[in-house]
Order: C-alpha cells, then structure tokens, then sequence
C-alpha cells in the first residue's frame, strides 16, 4: 500500500473481534514471507494479544518465537478534553 511502511503492514491491531480472527490475520502475514510480525494492543486488548500469540506459537505455527515484548504507556485525550493514559504491548513474532 502506498504510505504505508512494510513494519506498518505486518502488524496487526487487536481490537474487540475473536481471537481468531487476528490469529488468520498473523498466519497470513506469515504465509505472505513476512519474516516478523508485530501484534499490537492497548487497554483491555492486551490480554488478547498476548492470547493471540500463544494461539499461533502452540497451535498452529511451531517455527515461530517470541522475539521481544515492549510494554508501554500512552496519554489520550477524552471527548472532555480530560486527559488519561492506557497501556500498551508490542509482541513481536518472528518465524524461524
């Protein structure tokens, strides 16, 4: 896609879908020759992500491996202009 960088397109946004959904979404980019993928979440997502990856490690894709886990905070700005911060996670899968 124009605009978009090739670490932008092998990552997958966890959003409120199954699980499985984004798990055809990581299984895909895999079977595309992308060499790492990238499962990003934020806020009560991350428990998701962290379901995805172990669905596609232990189920269904053996080759691959956790390659680092960055954990984080972002500041949001509310419709109220108030302003709080949730937290994010970045697994970055590699196949081998």
């Amino acid at each position: 896609m124009p605009g978009r960088s090739s670490s932008e397109e092998n990552t997958v946004f966890i959003g409120v879908k199954p699980p499985m959904n984004y798990v055809l979404a990581v299984i895909t980019l895999f079977h595309d020759n992308a060499k790492l993928v990238s499962i990003k979440a934020r806020g009560q997502a991350i428990s998701r992500a962290v379901d995805v990856a172990e669905i596609v490690r232990n189920r269904f894709m053996s080759d691959v491996k956790v390659k680092g886990i960055v954990t984080g905070t972002e500041q949001l700005t509310g419709e109220e202009g108030n302003k709080f911060s949730v937290s994010t996670i970045d697994i970055s899968l590699t196949k081998e």
